[in-house]
């Protein structure tokens, strides 16, 4: 057997080797350290300008991560309590919530007594499981405090490193790939111009239009108004859901119950909520940097099931970078389906 092609086996294999135990070693950070590189993406541009007027790399980075910690430590401090006293408030509520009187309300020709049990019955139990899960959920962030505060200190290490040495780290990462310079070239951009669609034009977008709808409850008095915010910001990311699916049934209750100024305003703010993104969405990505819906959809849900809530994000850019490659493969000059045309040229 060839001496070097022997060599080569055998530096494969290590290599191999290597890199699955990197992998296994790495898997209960995987998440944070990819948060961390996302992170470092959205505030780059904020990064720029410290070091603009600043000139020194360590002290621009570290201000972001104080800044950012900031952002992230006074909320938790002030909201944790509220979240979790309406949260016990909502519970206790949601076992002595009257749903067959407003079944038979909307649907006074359907609704007879025995099908109005049964379906009250069945909400009643569907409402209690979805609190109870909700309840275990908030337990078991309090008992993983001090693994979630380790987290949070490998997210911020990575941002700090990738936003001093992003040059360094995308120099070595096209010094990997097996592709040549112009088609670097079209990796690079398109893998720029889709985490920018996916980023500023779904997520953060997403998050404004979940607030805003979220200002219609706290300003109307909307009991657990906070719940009721941080529900609409989730569905606010999600695309075609949007925060209406949380506004809508709080304005009919309201309506059922008479509150026709409260329902009004809801209605009113979650009009303003679908409406101002839409018109933002232009000024944060172009149209050409549009991803199909499908795409966003599929990997949002996708990435929820593997990943957890960070999977909305992660999930669709998976996808998406597998497509960009793809395209590029391709190398035809018929556009992809899901990936518009102008991604990859």
């Amino acid at each position: 057997m060839d001496e070097k092609y022997l060599k080569n086996i055998t530096t494969t294999a290590i290599l191999v080797v290597l890199l699955v135990l990197s992998f296994l070693l790495l898997k209960p950070l995987l998440l944070s350290i990819i948060m961390g590189i996302i992170l470092a993406f959205v505030l780059s541009p904020v990064y720029d300008w410290f070091y603009k007027y600043l000139k020194l790399k360590n002290l621009s980075a570290s201000l972001i991560i104080i800044l950012l910690i900031i952002l992230i430590v006074l909320p938790l401090w002030f909201l944790t309590p509220i979240i979790v006293n309406q949260s016990i408030k909502i519970y206790i509520a949601s076992q002595q919530i009257d749903f067959i009187t407003p079944l038979k309300t909307i649907f006074p020709s359907l609704s007879t007594d025995a099908f109005s049990s049964e379906l009250g019955a069945a909400l009643s139990s569907f409402v209690t499981k979805v609190m109870n899960s909700v309840t275990n959920s908030l337990s078991k962030l309090i008992l993983n405090f001090p693994t979630i505060v380790l987290q949070f200190l490998v997210v911020f290490f990575v941002l700090f490193f990738v936003l001093r040495d992003k040059e360094k780290i995308v120099a070595y990462i096209q010094s990997l790939l097996p592709f040549s310079k112009e088609v670097e070239k079209k990796l690079f951009k398109s893998s720029r111009d889709i985490t920018l669609s996916v980023l500023y034009g779904q997520v953060i977008l997403g998050i404004l239009a979940g607030i805003i709808a979220g200002l219609g409850f706290i300003i109307f008095r909307i009991p657990n108004a906070l719940i009721f915010t941080l529900v609409a910001i989730i569905l606010g990311i999600l695309p075609i859901v949007g925060t209406a699916l949380i506004w809508i049934p709080v304005a009919v209750y309201l309506l059922i119950a008479g509150n026709t100024f409260a329902a009004f305003g809801v209605i009113l703010f979650g009009i303003i909520s679908a409406t101002i993104p839409s018109l933002l969405q232009p000024i944060f990505v172009s149209k050409r940097t549009n991803m199909n819906t499908s795409l966003i959809l599929i990997g949002m849900i996708g990435g929820l099931f593997l990943f957890g809530i960070l999977g909305i994000i992660i999930g669709p850019l998976i996808i998406a970078y597998l497509f960009i490659v793809l395209e590029i493969y391709r190398n035809k000059s018929v556009p992809g389906v899901l990936i518009p045309p102008g991604k990859v040229d």
